[in-house]
């Protein structure tokens, strides 16, 4: 295959990179910054589709954010592979504080002023909450091939205190990320396009007037060849 590595890289390797890439976050923000830059459409598609993109990044739909980012890049008519650039914007160092924020605000919303996994007085935490959650999906699993019975309790409670407050205080600073970074990217990328254009501008005249120089050459070449021979 064309494309495929030469060396495989291991199941621990794949999770490292995911968790931190092998050039670190830096790294990949510019590859990513330099693909959207170079995606051959409409500035403001681009734009649409990277606002789509870190929307969903928000969103507690993980595993589905591509999708879901596609998804809403075609219905603003956005550009569906910056869409899913875009949700770069959600990794290892952005999720955490997205995740407290959101989780936050969303109990502020609902009039949850006090207790919840974020109450330090609380006695259930984020980290108990995703351990049941973990332990119910487990048993749920094995339950389905075997006489074992369901449990719910602990999605149950990591739905309700974890999920739901998470995704109703995700939309807010969602849409107000989308517009900022919407708002950042159109000129950007408008201006990186006009720049690219003026350079590919640029070649192309000069390769004309290579050619051109050189076609001028030929002919007095020619024209002092028949004066020779007269």
């Amino acid at each position: 295959m064309v494309f495929k590595r030469r060396n495989k890289r291991s199941w621990g390797r794949v999770l490292r990179e995911s968790l931190w890439p092998q050039g670190g976050w830096t790294r990949a923000f510019h590859y990513v910054r330099h693909r959207i830059h170079r995606l051959p459409d409409d500035p403001s598609r681009i734009a649409r589709g990277v606002a789509a993109g870190v929307f969903v990044s928000f969103i507690p739909l993980f595993g589905l954010h591509f999708f879901t980012a596609a998804g809403i890049a075609l219905l603003i008519r956005g550009n569906v592979l910056a869409s899913i650039l875009g949700t770069f914007f959600g990794n290892p160092v952005t999720f955490p504080i997205i995740a407290v924020l959101s989780t936050k605000f969303g109990n502020f919303l609902l009039g949850r002023h006090h207790g919840g996994p974020l109450d330090p007085d609380a006695g259930d935490g984020i980290v108990s909450l995703f351990i049941h959650a973990a332990g119910d999906l487990k048993h749920n699993f094995f339950a389905a091939f075997t006489d074992q019975t369901a449990q719910w309790h602990g999605l149950s409670a990591f739905f309700d205190d974890i999920f739901v407050p998470y995704l109703v205080g995700s939309i807010v600073p969602g849409l107000v990320s989308a517009v900022v970074c919407y708002l950042l990217a159109l000129p950007i990328i408008t201006a990186y396009q006009n720049r690219r254009r003026a350079r590919i501008k640029e070649r192309l005249t000069q390769i004309r007037a290579k050619l051109h120089a050189k076609l001028e050459a030929k002919i007095e070449e020619r024209a002092e060849r028949k004066e020779d021979r007269t």
